[in-house]
């Protein structure tokens, strides 16, 4: 494995803070299917990269391309998002709802 597969890695694995159980149960809230741009269907593009990302956190190794850009979109959504936190009241906001979605609780 190269250092810049295992920095990708390593990336994801710290900015996604929930657990695939922790997540699994947010994404079955109505909190977390309010948020986010739909794509031409129901489901938000974070909603659905919640569940795709459940998938990547059980795995072990054996990361395909497809796998590691998207830790490298979810690393840098999260990092972005970060960027534009609101100044108070966290808890109940489309943004932390939104942060979620994507496997970062910003309240851990």
């Amino acid at each position: 494995m190269s250092k810049d597969v295992k920095s990708v890695i390593d990336e994801f694995h710290q900015v996604v803070n929930m657990t695939p159980k922790e997540l699994e149960s947010w994404l079955d809230t109505n909190e977390s299917q309010t948020v986010g741009q739909k794509d031409g269907d129901d489901e938000s593009i974070g909603h659905k990269s919640g569940r795709r990302i459940i998938q990547l956190l059980q795995k072990k190794d054996d990361y395909t391309d497809d796998d590691l850009s998207h830790m490298k979109k979810v690393i840098s959504y999260v990092h972005r998002h970060m960027a534009q936190q609101p100044s108070s009241n966290l808890e109940h906001t489309r943004w932390c709802y939104s942060l979620k979605n994507w496997g970062h609780d910003p309240l851990k």
